[in-house]
């Protein structure tokens, strides 16, 4: 059984820094279909996560995070 990668963090974090997915596309030139993995959690490349972390000045914890499947 395998766990979930789940972006939920991110969008924390976004609101906390008061940046809506507007001004992540036109202030900071985010990539549209990046943002539209991270909406679907689909994944994504740990140079695409190091980008976003420098990019928003936080830690790889404030963008993703594991969730550990329930044990039957």
């Amino acid at each position: 059984m395998s766990g979930i990668i789940s972006y939920a963090t991110l969008w924390k974090t976004l609101e906390k820094k008061g940046i809506t997915q507007y001004k992540l596309i036109n202030n900071y030139g985010f990539n549209t279909g990046t943002l539209d993995a991270l909406r679907k959690n689909n994944s994504i490349t740990m140079k695409t996560l190091e980008d976003i972390c420098i990019m928003l000045e936080c830690e790889i914890w404030d963008v993703v995070e594991f969730i550990k499947p329930e044990e039957e």
